[in-house]
């Protein structure tokens, strides 16, 4: 019935030999690569560089709870939100757009794409999305690829020309030719770059760097038996304040041993002759340490978008309980970020596909949504002074065609 997600051939492929075999083209590079970042791979001349961002995502994501669940928080919640295909006559149960993402690969479905998808777009400000096309044209696998390893390669007006896309030493580029784009470029605003986005650990990285430091601080007090520092002071014949080296080295020893670390802790001090231990209570500046760590935490949850709340993170009354936050966090960040990646997945599809079609999240699908979406139901169902199109519409439905 429809002859959906096909393009042209590019003229210089005529009358040659194309493999049958559908894969992404960066395959071949990924190839015997089985984990490690690209540290070699850099931007020059923007504000965001390759090595600079890899190291913002070790420190923001792999190494910062708060962090890496903002991520994983949003990403699967926006991955989780059913899709629906619309045009301009109706709402399509089935649809090649629908098929292609259920099962955009062999390895992925829709939520595993998505949410990497998503993920990658909070942790770089970029989500590069790969189309994969048979002999004829016809998309038939969608890819996600990593955004440290992609580079836009600007032409002579500034707009993109082509993408490389780089691991190690090899690499490969993916053109632009007759307006069509192999590769969906999904990014966030950035007021002082032209071609990438700003990523939400930018913002919070001097809260990262801050949290990650407090964790640090609690770490080594608790290999320190988790106690206040305190002094050993000796004091020797006639007021003498002096050790031995043996003494020292001594004494050294058997309290690295025997009263360090979280096996030792609790065990009494046997002290000799001339030794007195004096603990030394939290400064001030030790009991606010705490607190400016969960400061910290509560910036990098807000440069997210995510209601401390639902973070466990102490101290924050924004919201009257835990299901205001959560429609509060659908709302406003799930939400959003899902409707504008769909609906840019949607625009680059549309350059495939004869006609355009929406790509677009199923609100009354939507647990955290539901009973907004009954009172709006009710409030739009009972407005008499409304057409039913004009109903459908604020609905977000298509109108009723006729035949259709």
């Amino acid at each position: 019935m429809f002859d959906f997600l096909r393009r042209t051939r590019p003229p210089e492929t005529a009358g040659t030999h194309l493999p049958e075999a559908k894969a992404s083209a960066v395959g071949p590079l990924t190839a015997g690569r089985i984990r490690g970042p690209d540290m070699a791979v850099g931007r020059a001349g923007t504000g965001w560089a390759a090595p600079e961002g890899v190291s913002l995502v070790r420190a923001g994501f792999l190494g910062n709870p708060v962090g890496f669940r903002a991520v994983r928080l949003i990403s699967e919640a926006a991955a989780a939100m059913p899709l629906v295909v619309q045009d301009c006559a109706r709402r399509y149960e089935s649809h090649p757009v629908l098929d292609l993402i259920t099962r955009p690969n062999p390895a992925q479905g829709r939520a595993e794409l998505f949410e990497a998808l998503y993920a990658q777009l909070l942790l770089s400000g970029n989500a590069y999305l790969e189309a994969v096309s048979d002999p004829d044209g016809t998309v038939q696998e969608l890819h996600v690829l990593r955004s440290d390893r992609m580079q836009v390669v600007p032409g002579a007006d500034g707009w993109p020309v082509a993408y490389d896309y780089t691991v190690g030493a090899a690499k490969h580029r993916f053109h632009l030719r007759d307006g069509r784009v192999p590769v969906c470029h999904i990014r966030s605003f950035h007021p002082t770059d032209d071609h990438y986005g700003l990523s939400p650990l930018e913002a919070a990285r001097r809260a990262v760097e801050v949290h990650n430091a407090a964790s640090h601080w609690s770490k080594a007090l608790l290999d320190n038996a988790a106690r206040p520092s305190g002094a050993i002071v000796y004091k020797g014949e006639n007021g003498h304040g002096s050790m031995s080296a043996e003494q020292f080295e001594r004494l050294q020893a058997e309290m690295e041993a025997h009263h360090t670390g979280a096996r030792n802790a609790g065990r009494p001090m046997l002290l000799e002759g001339g030794l007195d231990w004096k603990p030394m209570g939290f400064s001030p500046s030790d009991m606010e340490f705490q607190k400016t760590k969960e400061a910290a935490a509560r910036e990098i949850a807000i440069a997210f978008g995510v209601p401390p709340m639902l973070l466990g993170i102490p101290g924050d009354a924004t919201y009257a309980n835990y299901q205001e936050a959560n429609r509060a966090f659908y709302r406003l960040t799930v939400l959003p970020l899902a409707a504008r990646v769909s609906a840019a997945v949607a625009h680059w599809l549309s350059g495939c596909i004869p006609g355009e079609v929406d790509l677009k999240p199923d609100l009354d699908q939507v647990p955290a949504l539901a009973v907004e979406r009954e009172q709006q139901w009710r409030r739009i169902g009972a407005a008499s002074f409304l057409s039913d199109a004009e109903k459908r519409v604020l609905l977000g439905l298509p109108p009723l065609v006729e035949g259709a």
